[in-house]
């Protein structure tokens, strides 16, 4: 799999770290069910087939983390920005 990094242009998938699903939002930890939320976000996640928004590191280039829109099922991927610019 190629992943186009809005810095380096297109590098090899083995330049970079996944780290997972990247509409997850971090809970509240002063939020009076925190730990019950905190153990939901960490340990239950979905396994989506088809167009997913995932959190890649380009660990072997320019150190910056990516949101890369894929599709699970083909690997093709849709777009690629950088997580500061991605809302």
């Amino acid at each position: 799999m190629r992943i186009p990094c809005p810095y380096c242009g297109e590098r090899d998938a083995h330049e970079f770290a996944y780290l997972g699903d990247a509409s997850l939002t971090r809970p509240d930890p002063a939020a009076p069910d925190a730990e019950a939320r905190f153990h939901d976000y960490v340990y239950l996640r979905d396994n989506p087939a088809g167009a997913h928004a995932e959190w890649w590191y380009h660990a072997s280039g320019c150190r910056q983390w990516v949101r890369v829109a894929r599709d699970t099922r083909t690997h093709a991927i849709a777009s690629a920005t950088l997580a500061r610019s991605a809302s």
